[in-house]
């Protein structure tokens, strides 16, 4: 049965990272669309990955302004084409608000009748807009009327770039337990660089924090980085 998994974040939350980790560990045994939905942050772009989704033969579905220099974007009737493919995998990244989510509300009518779909919202609390527990129940209360989705888990992503520690994946495991706590989502996913989320797996072990709000520890390969030969070509 075809799976969809859409992942949802906050302005630098990691989700684009965590969509392209996703794609690629299922690549290994499946067939992976990834539809990039994200109109909002043109900053970190999907397409700039696009070698490493070719070479692990994922499919990419992009708005068209992506590397082009459009000003506005727009979404390619292609994505439509996702929903009857023979992918076994479908990785949705969606823009990290609102206005975002509105994006993937246009294929609601396409979504009701997926037998196999879950959206992860992922929460990184090193984030201005995702630091406090009533700004992370807003922003999921925005998207998921804006998305017309249900959100299924939460990703507990703290971190800041290169320079993440087990502190910040600590920081991190409270506010998503906080969180998970209000709303009643359950955590899906801890996740992290190497070697930063094996020692707070340890940590975690160690200590006897609760698993149900770790969930799994996801390992994760940082693909997503401002390239400055491309930036200066392109621009934004």
């Amino acid at each position: 049965m075809k799976k969809y998994v859409v992942v949802i974040g906050n302005f630098g939350s990691g989700k684009t990272e965590l969509s392209i980790n996703i794609a690629l560990n299922a690549a290994k045994t499946e067939k992976v669309t990834v539809v990039d939905l994200d109109i909002i942050n043109p900053y970190f772009r999907m397409s700039e990955r696009q070698k490493e989704l070719d070479a692990a033969g994922i499919r990419l579905i992009t708005p068209t302004y992506a590397s082009l220099g459009v000003e506005v974007p727009s979404l390619p009737a292609e994505i439509y084409s996702v929903f009857s493919n023979d992918s076994d995998l479908v990785v949705f990244d969606v823009g990290g608000d609102a206005g975002g989510a509105i994006a993937l509300g246009q294929y609601k009518r396409f979504f009701k009748d997926v037998e196999d779909m879950e959206a992860l919202y992922v929460i990184n609390c090193r984030r201005p807009f995702s630091t406090e527990l009533d700004l992370n129940i807003d922003m999921i209360n925005k998207v998921t009327g804006a998305g017309r989705i249900t959100i299924s888990a939460l990703v507990n992503n703290a971190n800041l770039s290169q320079e993440t520690s087990v502190e910040d994946l600590l920081d991190g495991y409270k506010l998503v337990k906080d969180v998970s706590l209000a709303t009643g989502i359950p955590v899906k996913y801890t996740s992290g660089c190497e070697p930063v989320i094996s020692e707070f797996a340890e940590y975690a072990d160690k200590e006897g924090l609760d698993k149900r709000f770790i969930g799994t520890i996801y390992p994760i390969e940082r693909f997503v980085h401002r390239d400055w030969k491309s930036f200066t070509e392109k621009g934004l």
